[in-house]
């Protein structure tokens, strides 16, 4: 793309408004900054489009998102799905209200109903939403975690779970086949309602939304006679899951809910925050200082979008609150239903408890003690979702949970995405039940190790920016994928997984295999002792990522084993 030749188009063509004009000749003189706004444009990638807010090819703005919205209104007419609509959710991110309502119109324009939700909204709802609809697809205007300059987003097919192949690639063809901005087609907002095109969706879908979520709780009475005893201290993290959090658990009887003042309001700026990340510690800290206040049981944060949940619990023995990473979180959930379903006789005979391929081994001990099938998928949630669609399409399987390491996970089939809602909701439950037990969620968790194994996770990340950044990560793969470790450190590496090759080779015969999953740019290493290593980009950040897993016989002990591998596999970067 002649990057110069772009830039001046866009200052100059009628087409574009006078703001991003003014905003693109305000940089005239700064030729890496017109280079990094229109080298390239915005990808569409398998989720959508995530990138920063501005003027430009290579930016979120209403024409990258009209463009992005026309690409996948030329496939819904493909299908002759005009009459059943679009979905269309956002969070409180800067320029979500506008990208929602461009989408929206574009849709419109194109003879496509469009369901806009009032204001904003969790994305599981809005997976939740299109299904209760009947919508051929949805849409959430949101960048999920990322930095306050970012903004996003993300399609849904109408099974409720994001775009995977090869839905994914026709839209993707469509969107990039659009080179002139001028042919993407819009309307008013008035001739839209007029044409009966445009509707305006809020409290019938949350009501049912909310009631769905009820029929999961596994204890009613208990909740009703004791939730109200459970101190809860709540963050949405200046995002959109403070009314619907607040609204199920008065529903279900929990009473001493403190949520932190400062970060209550929806703010896409963050400003307490900065990067609204519930993996983050530092998103914790107002948090924290409430729950020792009020002595709190336990604390959750939910982020921007309302799909990742972060949990901190009260240590018996130290009085100190203590950090869940996902793998705790969504294995304790996972343990309070299994074991629940187990007692009342109702765990499916072809259940299936499914997770990411970086996701904890625990999950391998908890599905066969339970004796339901462990299904692996790839990163991202929306391959949990297709594995749902599978069991009804084929009728072979039942879901019981799913979830994947980087704090999402899903409790029930309302939605196709991962759910902090119902995380929250279901923690909470596991919360009382254990409490009339004498035990916090940390005592359980601990209890957990102690029943399966010490299986401990980390991740490392590492950052590169900007065009140099990118051709680092990918020489980087490259440099692993072509020269693999037999060893690291005292690991044995038994298998090694090319997923974009789709190879599994067996390092000690030779002979090699098919993953069995969908080409993706991931490299994979099963070693000795139970432990795993695997390195992957980003694919919503410019960051590569080191995923390590190991097991002990103490969280000392997992530690120790986990700090050395993660030593020895950023050695191979």
């Amino acid at each position: 793309m002649d990057y110069q030749k772009s830039y001046w188009e866009w200052c100059s063509n009628s087409y574009f408004d006078e703001q991003t004009k003014q905003e693109l000749l305000a940089i005239k003189n700064d030729e890496a900054e017109i280079k990094e706004r229109f080298y390239k444009a915005l990808e569409f990638g398998t989720g959508g489009l995530r990138g920063i807010i501005g003027a430009g090819t290579n930016r979120m703005n209403l024409y990258t998102v009209r463009k992005a919205t026309q690409g996948l209104a030329n496939v819904i007419k493909k299908e002759h799905g005009e009459g059943q609509g679009v979905a269309i959710a956002y969070d409180s991110r800067h320029m979500s209200v506008e990208f929602s309502e461009e989408a929206s119109l574009c849709l419109c324009a194109n003879g496509i109903k469009a369901y806009r939700f009032e204001s904003l909204r969790p994305t599981p709802e809005l997976s939740f939403a299109l299904r209760e609809l009947g919508c051929i697809a949805g849409i959430v205007i949101t960048a999920s975690h990322n930095p306050p300059e970012y903004n996003g987003y993300k399609v849904y097919w109408q099974d409720g779970a994001q775009i995977t192949y090869p839905k994914d690639e026709e839209i993707i063809t469509q969107v990039n086949a659009i080179e002139d901005f001028s042919i993407v087609k819009t309307m008013s907002k008035e001739d839209a309602i007029a044409a009966g095109l445009y509707h305006t969706i809020g409290k019938e879908i949350d009501d049912r939304y909310m009631e769905e979520l009820q029929k999961l709780v596994i204890h009613k009475e208990l909740l009703r006679e004791k939730g109200k005893n459970l101190k809860i201290v709540y963050t949405p993290l200046h995002g959109t899951g403070n009314v619907p959090v607040r609204t199920i658990l008065a529903k279900l009887g929990f009473e001493q809910v403190f949520v932190v003042p400062e970060q209550e309001k929806p703010d896409g700026s963050f400003p307490t925050v900065g990067y609204p990340n519930p993996e983050d510690p530092k998103a914790f800290s107002l948090a924290l200082e409430l729950a020792k206040e009020v002595d709190a049981d336990l604390i959750l944060a939910t982020d921007p979008d309302a799909d990742r949940l972060g949990v901190y619990a009260k240590d018996s023995s130290s009085g100190e609150y203590v950090s869940f990473t996902g793998n705790m979180s969504g294995m304790l959930i996972c343990e309070y239903l299994l074991s629940q379903k187990e007692e009342m006789g109702t765990i499916a005979k072809d259940g299936a408890l499914i997770k990411t391929i970086v996701s904890t081994n625990l999950a391998d001990k908890v599905a066969a003690h339970y004796n339901v099938k462990l299904i692996e998928v790839l990163t991202g949630f929306k391959y949990i979702g297709e594995q749902i669609k599978l069991f009804e399409e084929t009728g072979k399987g039942t879901y019981e949970f799913g979830f994947e390491e980087s704090y999402g996970c899903l409790v029930g089939t309302h939605a196709r995405d991962k759910d902090a809602i119902v995380a929250v909701m279901s923690l909470c439950e596991a919360a009382v039940y254990y409490k009339e037990q004498n035990k916090t969620l940390w005592d359980q968790m601990i209890e957990i190790y102690e029943k399966y194994g010490y299986f401990r996770e980390g991740l490392e990340t590492m950052t590169f920016k900007g065009i140099e950044g990118a051709v680092k990560i990918t020489s980087m793969m490259e440099n692993i994928r072509n020269n693999p470790p037999k060893a690291l450190g005292n690991y044995k590496v038994l298998r090694f997984r090319d997923y974009q090759a789709d190879i599994v080779l067996d390092m000690t015969t030779g002979e090699t295999a098919s993953t069995g999953l969908p080409t993706s740019n991931v490299l994979y290493f099963d070693l000795s002792d139970d432990a795993w290593v695997c390195v992957r980009p980003s694919g919503t950040e410019p960051k590569i990522k080191f995923y390590v897993g190991v097991t002990g016989n103490s969280f000392e002990n997992s530690d120790e084993k986990m700090k050395e591998l993660k030593s020895n596999l950023l050695a191979l970067a």
